[in-house]
């Protein structure tokens, strides 16, 4: 957390309000995150423009004409837009400071995000050079899951989440694509036939397109560009809901761990 959908969200409201805007200054207060924040990113940033904002699964790419900002926020991170007047909290740790008067601020209470600078091609940073396809794309299919699919004994969940199968599939929305495709999370990859790998992608695409709708989901920190929460929280089917009745047919949902991950599930419904 955050996943694909906050990471979009944070992608199009930054990029309504920022493309196009010149960089005046970069105020680093703690180079301590994932890996150490470049000590020259303000010689690098400080005067160029922000041409686009792109996003390669997780990760938040802004393309600044003579190279391209890596972002990834990590556990805790949130990426948003201030007044230049807006004090520095205790977690804020960078700041991109606009010629409009706006700063977009970094925070990351837990530091595990990353702040990285690319010239050339972003995506052969290591990084993302072999990331599989985006979810939203048309190159991720049913076939295509199907064949990542093939003797791998691994839990259908953990294929899912494997950014090398394909991109930015978190753990909340891993669950609950599972459960709309009545598929059990446990079940061995290499057992899925070919219909449930389009099911399983359809519900995928499904999940996503629905949580980016509702501006992702806030569980701790995350909140939008704009500063707002995102809901789709609140639309959770099976995700934290261990011991609660499933929505579609009573039976109460079972919580349990796969690789140190929490998994929620309808016995019942998901087989």
């Amino acid at each position: 957390m955050p996943e694909l959908p906050e990471v979009e969200t944070t992608r199009r409201g930054l990029e309504q309000r920022v493309a196009g805007q010149k960089i005046t200054g970069v105020i680093v207060r703690d180079r301590r995150l994932r890996q150490p924040v470049p000590r020259r990113l303000p010689a690098l940033l400080t005067g160029a423009t922000i041409k686009s904002l792109a996003r390669r699964g997780k990760y938040l790419l802004i393309d600044c004409g003579g190279g391209t900002l890596i972002v990834h926020l990590g556990m805790s991170g949130r990426l948003w837009l201030v007044d230049e007047a807006t004090p520095a909290l205790k977690h804020d740790h960078l700041d991109l400071v606009l010629a409009g008067g706006m700063i977009v601020r970094l925070r990351d209470p837990r530091r595990f995000g990353l702040v990285l600078w690319q010239r050339g091609d972003p995506l052969l940073h290591p990084l993302l050079a072999r990331m599989g396809p985006e979810p939203l794309s048309r190159e991720f299919d049913g076939i295509a899951l199907y064949r990542a699919t093939r003797n791998r004994s691994a839990a259908i969940k953990q294929v899912v989440m494997d950014a090398h199968v394909v991109a930015g599939i978190g753990n909340i929305y891993a669950n609950e694509a599972l459960f709309r495709a009545r598929i059990n999370p446990g079940i061995a990859a290499r057992r899925m036939t070919r219909a449930r790998c389009t099911t399983l992608v359809e519900k995928i695409r499904e999940t996503l397109i629905a949580a980016i709708d509702a501006g992702g989901s806030s569980l701790r920190d995350y909140v939008g560009s704009n500063g707002m929460a995102g809901s789709f929280q609140n639309n959770f089917l099976v995700y934290d809901r261990a011991g609660k009745p499933c929505f579609a047919c009573g039976t109460p949902l079972r919580g349990i761990r796969q690789s140190q991950r929490s998994t929620f599930y309808c016995p019942c419904c998901q087989r």
